[in-house]
């Protein structure tokens, strides 16, 4: 089944993130499972999970998913990594590199092709299925889904987080 079409489930992100956590990896959920992080339920259907990682944890992150089944999907690194398993549950890996202030820098994936910004600020906790974890804020979501054309998921979840938020 395509990735598009298998939906990968609260709990699934649960585990997948304790599986994380326990191998000491440093990372924040981000995408469709951050917005919901964010809102504290399940707002809509997701086919992948987001991680933004510090990049001298990616080798964690494929360590502790091997076991589970996960392989390198796609490797467009230092932008981005992507790890399946045969069921086709996906993660996309954000590798950051954090500065001195803190602040995490994804290469070459903003907007216009530079380098997107994560400070240190803007990360904070969410909850997926009664369990706290880490996520981006909901400014620097919003921040993240501008600088393209919107699909119907990204206006209703930037909708979402305005309207709860406030923003």
């Amino acid at each position: 089944m395509p990735a598009e079409d298998r939906e990968l489930t609260g709990r699934e992100v649960v585990f997948l993130l304790g599986a994380l956590e326990r191998a000491s990896v440093r990372c924040w959920v981000d995408g469709g499972w951050g917005v919901d992080a964010l809102l504290g339920r399940q707002s809509r259907p997701h086919d992948d999970l987001d991680v933004v990682v510090v990049s001298e944890d990616v080798a964690k992150v494929i360590r502790a998913l091997s076991p589970l089944h996960f392989v390198i999907a796609e490797d467009d690194r230092p932008r981005r990594l992507v790890l399946r398993d045969h069921t086709d549950r996906q993660i996309d890996v954000h590798p950051i590199e954090l500065d001195a202030d803190g602040t995490g820098w994804q290469r070459g994936a903003a907007a216009d092709g530079g380098d997107a910004a994560y400070p240190a600020g803007d990360r904070g906790m969410g909850e997926i299925e009664g369990r706290p974890v880490p996520c981006i804020s909901p400014t620097l979501q919003l921040e993240h889904h501008t600088g393209y054309e919107p699909t119907a998921k990204d206006r209703a979840d930037t909708a979402a987080l305005r309207e709860t938020f406030g923003l």
